[in-house]
């Protein structure tokens, strides 16, 4: 087993590490962290590639004589440390878990200063996960601010809000479109624009409240909630169909296609800005 590194600054792609001060740079600019999320980091940076237990982080963070709520406050460092580094747990570029056990840093580091003249130390192990391919590679590429993930989920969730309450406040143009071209669904479709509607504006207004208070399990329970967001929003992404007497049909399907992918889309921007640790 390697021994533990102890230098007094380490670098892995784009980030710089200063141990002794507790400073985090990316890219030569300081990245604020608290001073937890940062001795979880150092934990993980003297011995890349290895676990690192989560008693072992407890040890080192809380004296024996602390009470704390241990899991929720790990978890929380290191939710706050994947948000400094871009990174995420469904798909880890630095930090790997490892359920119920501990933690790993899967990127190469290389130790700076005079005492390590240089020489890179141990670099992690192949990994057998979603950062098995070229971890150095990855970890150059850049990851989107927090804010931003959170601002597009949000402006999703506005842009089914319109949806609905435009579809709620022309009901009678509903029953009359469908009419027309299938009149014996006429009133079951409005039946379920008004249905789907309802509930939807129902969930939207709680996806952004959970957005705007930050809440952070709303990962978890986005993932919980896809299966019916996604049958609701595959029902809705067809609305442009309705209104083609309005609009060229080529821009309806084009529409449609887009409203197909935007469930894969909030999926993807949860897990971004609310990764779970």
């Amino acid at each position: 087993m390697p021994e533990p590194i102890s230098p007094r600054a380490v670098r892995f792609g784009v980030f710089e590490a200063d141990l002794r001060t507790g400073e985090l740079r990316k890219n030569g600019m300081k990245v604020r962290l608290q001073e937890q999320p940062f001795q979880v980091l150092a934990a993980l940076l003297e011995r890349p590639g290895e676990m690192v237990a989560r008693e072992e982080l407890r040890q080192r963070l809380w004296p024996a004589d602390t009470f704390v709520d241990f899991d929720h406050s790990l978890n929380t460092a290191i939710n706050k440390l994947r948000e400094a580094l871009g990174d995420s747990a469904g798909s880890p570029r630095f930090i790997e878990t490892l359920a119920r056990r501990g933690y790993r840093f899967l990127a190469p580091v290389e130790v700076l200063g005079a005492e390590s003249e240089g020489k890179p130390a141990t670099p992690a192990p192949p990994s057998f996960g979603p950062a098995a391919a070229a971890p150095g590679a990855v970890a150059e590429l850049p990851a989107p601010p927090r804010v931003l993930s959170r601002s597009l989920f949000s402006l999703i969730q506005v842009m089914y809000l319109c949806f609905y309450v435009a579809a709620l406040a022309t009901l009678d143009a509903v029953f009359h479109t469908v009419g027309s071209v299938f009149p014996r669904w006429a009133w079951p479709a409005t039946a379920v624009a008004l249905v789907t509607g309802g509930v939807g504006i129902a969930a939207r207004l709680w996806l952004l409240a959970a957005v705007a208070l930050d809440y952070k399990g709303l990962g978890r329970k986005f993932r919980r909630l896809f299966p019916f967001l996604f049958a609701l929003d595959v029902l809705w992404a067809f609305a442009p169909l309705l209104i083609v007497r309005y609009i060229p049909l080529g821009l309806a399907f084009a529409c449609t296609a887009a409203l197909l992918l935007a469930p894969f889309a909030q999926r993807t921007l949860t897990r971004l800005a609310y990764p779970t640790a």
